[in-house]
């Protein structure tokens, strides 16, 4: 036989402008659809590999050898019971031919047949060669299943030039598909495909042949001037920002570099400037309305201070841009000037003048208004700085102005704001210094590896903050169910959890949580929820201790023992990570696990201290006696907050336990001996599981 022609495919369809924000989803899902379609039905030789395009006005790709024809396919199928399709004298019957007719093999005889045992019964097989899928038919499958899978954010109707209605994400013009030199005989929402797309809107001399399906990069870029790759273009942007910064940082997320890549099929970075006297604006304001509204990338020196220079990314190349450059500066000005006023505006009245304003704000229609919210806030805050040992005044102070900043007219306009300018204006009332951190800072971590709080004041609020929020949202019901977290709780949890690990705070979780359940006494909806929230937080805890590099073995041990002190929970890891090394760590986590099972099943066996009167066995008189030399050494190490100590002052009960098991009965049936047995394990286990429950460990 034969080999199937193969050759690269190319496939794109040009659109009126594509919406910037889900253009790299569109380029990926189309992309992804149609090749891994193609692959499902044959149409491709080997591993798949294709090369996924997209730009402001066309989704495309190109897949590497793609069949004209898929190879045949050797079928088996059943037919028929051998009862139904024979009658009683070994004749085929009517149902027989019929369904063989159906098949496509009317002139089928019973001897062309496979005859074999199908489960209890027989039945008839055919064996056939079924022609494989062209590509047209395949390419036609696949087009049509994948546009009516993209991820479309929103539909639009328009009409074609024949007058029928289609619905797409844009308005569809063209449709490419090449195998090879070859236009393959498609097409999609009501457009035949050819081998002639568009380039450029302005640069390009419009219609651009496409030669073959390898040159279609090649071709666009240079006779369409367009830039087809997102991630190439997004480079292309990526490094021209950076030479057109003459030496100064370029702020550039990545969030907004996606969405200027998909703005631009030609990318061209221009430099503008605006008037020294905007700088006189939080440089975060300013930032901020370059970005969201123009889509601009703004200039800081080398100690991240703002420039009065920043820079646009064009859709057109050419050598005089001054047009350009004055067109986009006049555009920015008023942005600014609306921010420098809100600026101005704001400071003209006081933070703490614009609390008793938050009675205006309704938070929860079950938990009442920003300001009660505040007011439980403050009052959690001025506990837990009694806690641990910070300034109760300035953490009441700050926890009242932290949410002032929601009403003013600066984050009313840019919410992404708040907590940034109850800093600024914080400083500008002339509040402490911690008291004005703590507006922005309250708010840390925002998300996963964000900084904590840098002062005292502002780690209390953050804290007061979140468990507020946990408590309050968990308490009427609303707690995570599945994916859904509208509250973010997961995040306020990690929060917490952070700053009490990381911080090394030495408070209990419990107490806190409990502390802001009393804060609820006035608000009728709320349950207390102190342990489902301790729970869900103890799970947040072992994914955050999972990603710093700790086995799940040594987690379930340290939280075996259901902590509420979370300030020595990394030395309690690190400590279990060095015993577990340790040649007597298997033996002892295993014994620990067979004495943690036998105290279970004799569960109120084992009363009072251990009385030496009763140990009778050698074994036990040597493990009684190892134990009391042990148990001060372990106690005094646990005191001392030496983890690794204790655990490792264990290592010298290995062999009196061993001995002891292999030579004492504990079950005997004196039952004095028996408890006086049970109450030694008990003694043991105390010792062994004072730092984690090592039975853990055991494999």
């Amino acid at each position: 036989m034969t080999q199937p022609h193969q050759a690269t495919l190319l496939v794109e369809l040009l659109t009126e402008e594509l919406p910037p924000k889900a253009l790299a989803r569109l380029g990926d899902a189309f992309a992804e659809g149609i090749a891994q379609r193609l692959a499902a039905r044959d149409l491709v030789e080997g591993e798949l590999s294709f090369e996924r395009y997209a730009t402001p006005r066309r989704l495309a790709v190109t897949i590497k050898n793609v069949r004209a024809v898929a190879p045949e396919k050797h079928v088996r199928e059943k037919v028929l019971p051998v009862s139904v399709a024979l009658d009683k004298d070994g004749q085929p019957t009517a149902p027989l031919a019929k369904k063989l007719a159906a098949l496509g093999f009317p002139d089928f005889s019973v001897s062309d047949l496979e005859r074999a045992q199908d489960g209890k019964a027989e039945a008839f097989f055919l064996r056939y060669a079924a022609p494989g899928a062209t590509l047209a038919d395949g390419l036609q499958s696949a087009l049509d299943e994948t546009l009516t899978k993209l991820p479309i954010p929103k539909f639009m109707t328009y009409q074609r030039p024949d007058g029928t209605n289609v619905q797409f994400v844009r308005p569809a013009h063209r449709l490419t598909a090449l195998h090879g030199e070859q236009v393959v005989p498609v097409s999609a929402l009501g457009i035949d495909a050819d081998d002639t797309t568009l380039g450029h809107r302005f640069l390009s001399e419009g219609f651009v042949q496409i030669q073959h399906a390898d040159s279609y990069a090649e071709t666009l870029l240079h006779k369409g001037h367009v830039v087809a790759n997102f991630a190439d273009r997004k480079e292309t942007i990526r490094t021209q920002l950076l030479a057109q910064a003459d030496g100064d940082q370029v702020v550039m997320p990545e969030s907004l570099l996606d969405e200027v890549t998909s703005l631009v099929e030609w990318p061209v970075v221009y430099a503008c400037r605006f008037e020294d006297e905007f700088l006189q604006v939080p440089q975060e304001c300013l930032i901020l309305t370059m970005q969201t509204n123009q889509k601009y990338f703004a200039l800081t020196d080398a100690n991240g201070k703002l420039r009065s220079r920043f820079l646009i990314v064009s859709n057109i190349e050419t050598s005089t841009p001054g047009d350009i450059v004055e067109g986009n500066e006049r555009v920015v000005r008023p942005r600014l000037a609306d921010a420098k006023f809100f600026f101005e505006q704001d400071k003209k009245k006081p933070l703490a003048d614009r609390v008793p304003l938050l009675a205006n704000v309704v938070y929860h229609n079950k938990l009442g208004s920003a300001l009660q919210r505040v007011e439980r806030v403050e009052a959690l805050a001025g506990a837990i700085a009694e806690l641990i040992g910070a300034d109760v005044a300035l953490a009441k102070r700050a926890a009242r102005l932290a949410k002032a900043d929601l009403i003013t007219d600066m984050v009313g306009e840019f919410p992404e704001l708040q907590g940034t300018m109850g800093t600024y204006y914080a400083r500008h009332d002339g509040e402490p210094e911690e008291v004005a951190l703590a507006c922005s800072e309250h708010y840390q971590p925002r998300f996963s590896g964000d900084a904590l709080p840098t002062t005292a004041t502002g780690t209390v609020v953050a804290l007061a903050d979140k468990l507020e929020t946990l408590v309050g949202i968990w308490g009427i019901g609303l707690q995570p169910t599945g994916e859904k977290d509208p509250f973010a709780l997961r995040r306020h949890a990690l929060g917490v959890l952070r700053i009490l690990v990381e911080k090394q705070l030495p408070v209990d979780l419990v107490e806190l949580l409990r502390t802001a359940y009393a804060q609820f006494a006035a608000v009728p909806n709320v349950t207390d929820s102190t342990q489902a929230i301790y729970e869900f937080s103890m799970d947040r805890l072992r994914g955050l201790l999972r990603e710093r590099g700790y086995a799940p073995g040594e987690i379930d041990a340290v939280l075996a023992l259901n902590p509420t002190r979370l300030d020595d929970i990394v030395a309690r890891l690190d400590a279990v990570r060095e015993f577990a090394a340790l040649p007597e760590a298997a033996s002892l986590a295993a014994a620990n696990k067979r004495i943690s099972n036998i105290l279970k099943k004799s569960e109120g066996a084992a009363t009072g201290g251990v009385q030496v009167t009763l140990l009778v066995e050698a074994a036990e008189k040597a493990l009684h006696a190892q134990l009391e030399q042990v148990a001060p050494r372990v106690q005094s190490q646990l005191a001392a907050r030496d983890y690794t100590g204790a655990l490792t002052a264990l290592a010298a009960l290995r062999e009196p336990v061993d001995t002891f098991f292999n030579d004492v009965m504990v079950n005997a049936e004196d039952p004095a001996l028996r408890a006086n047995r049970l109450a030694l394990l008990g003694a043991l286990h105390q010792q062994m599981n004072c730092v984690a429950d090592i039975s853990r460990l055991a494999a």
